[in-house]
């Protein structure tokens, strides 16, 4: 039996550009992409900590080392510039290997740097 596991999580990104002229993404400093083993198309769920929205989407890639967290097409109605997001990934794992993963938490500052990695 396979259950679905939170592979990633970026906590505490705060929305830097909005850009509701796109056909719909997330884009995500490439440096944070890497280091929370995420990649470009990738499916992700966005917590809005700010107004409590939820939504899907994927990810593109932003310029690395620049902090974007950038909201893309109709998911510009849900999140707005200035907010506080939670961003996840989720794989599917086998039961038998439940126990021996663990998943990456990057905290970021107010700057979205990486200022802690569970």
């Amino acid at each position: 039996m396979y259950r679905i596991m939170l592979k990633a999580k970026i906590h505490g990104a705060w929305v830097t550009e909005t850009n509701i002229d796109y056909e719909g993404s997330l884009t995500l400093d490439e440096s944070l992409m890497k280091t929370g083993e995420m990649v470009p198309n990738e499916q992700v769920w966005v917590y809005n900590v700010t107004n409590g929205e939820r939504f899907t989407t994927y990810l593109i890639k932003g310029k690395k080392d620049s902090g974007v967290i950038g909201i893309n097409g109709a998911a510009v109605h849900k999140a707005q510039k200035g907010h506080k997001l939670i961003v996840a990934s989720y794989c599917l794992i086998d039961e038998q290997e439940i126990q021996f993963f663990l998943p990456k938490k990057l905290i970021l500052d107010e700057n979205n740097r990486i200022k802690e990695i569970k």
